[in-house]
């Protein structure tokens, strides 16, 4: 058996016979607040047998969207939030929206800031097992845009740029947080560097919204969890993306 054999996958993403079709729009939340925000806010019905008890599949077609979309959660790590993007593709899904929370490393993002991020340095051990060649994962451009144009209509505080993705928070050490402050990594969170990486390896178009919930940036913890200004841009974030996602007049597949 040759080599090219030797690396011939086992187990592949299949939608089930009795699977639901996805919208090609769909919005991955990877807490579970703010997967009950957008719920709400939506409207939406769970889809019945969805995700064999690993996450949780909405359907939504409420008054406030002018088109359906899926909304999918919550997810916590890499390997949980790369398998339901497979499962989520393998159904239909072109186009993902990640919602999620991080903590800040640099001094001016705040606890209720926005993050937007551009690209992330992996230390989660699932991208790995994506070979995507030489080049960076980076988020859909034209999605990017859309939810900076979004958060600056609506004056809403946000920094765009590249976050630490780690599979270990009890590990975040005040050497890696100096050093990654150095670099102006803006936050560090636990599936983005994972989930640009199986987007480019399987030609479908994300992006993603953070909300500050903690901070780092003084070399101790500050969480800010249950602080207003937390919960404001949390909901905030649920409104922006969903808009983005149900909005008749966003671009076709983009890729």
């Amino acid at each position: 058996m040759g080599k090219k054999d030797d690396e011939r996958v086992l187990i592949s993403p299949v939608a089930g016979r009795k699977s639901v079709p996805l919208t090609s729009d769909v919005l991955m939340a990877m807490t579970s607040v703010d997967l009950g925000g957008l719920v709400s806010l939506a409207e939406a019905e769970r889809i019945p047998g969805s995700s064999g008890g690993l996450f949780n599949l909405f359907s939504c077609k409420g008054a406030a969207l002018k088109r359906a979309v899926t909304i999918a959660g919550p997810f916590l790590g890499a390997p949980q939030a790369v398998l339901g993007l497979e499962q989520i593709i393998a159904r239909g899904g072109t186009r993902i929206w990640i919602l999620g929370w991080c903590g800040s490393l640099q001094r001016e993002v705040k606890i209720g800031d926005l993050v937007i991020p551009t690209g992330a340095i992996s230390e989660e051990g699932t991208s790995g097992h994506y070979p995507i060649g030489a080049k960076d994962p980076v988020p859909d451009p034209r999605m990017i845009k859309m939810i900076e144009n979004e958060a600056g209509s609506r004056s809403l505080r946000f920094y765009k740029g590249i976050v630490w993705t780690t599979d270990a928070i009890y590990r975040e050490t005040a050497a890696k947080v100096s050093a990654f402050q150095r670099q102006g990594v803006l936050g560090v969170e636990m599936e983005m560097s994972a989930l640009f990486t199986v987007a480019a390896y399987r030609n479908v178009a994300l992006a993603g919204l953070l909300v500050v919930s903690d901070e780092l940036s003084e070399l101790r913890w500050r969480p800010g969890f249950g602080s207003a200004e937390f919960k404001s841009a949390s909901g905030e974030a649920c409104s922006l993306l969903l808009d983005l996602a149900g909005r008749a007049s966003a671009f076709n597949n983009t890729r």
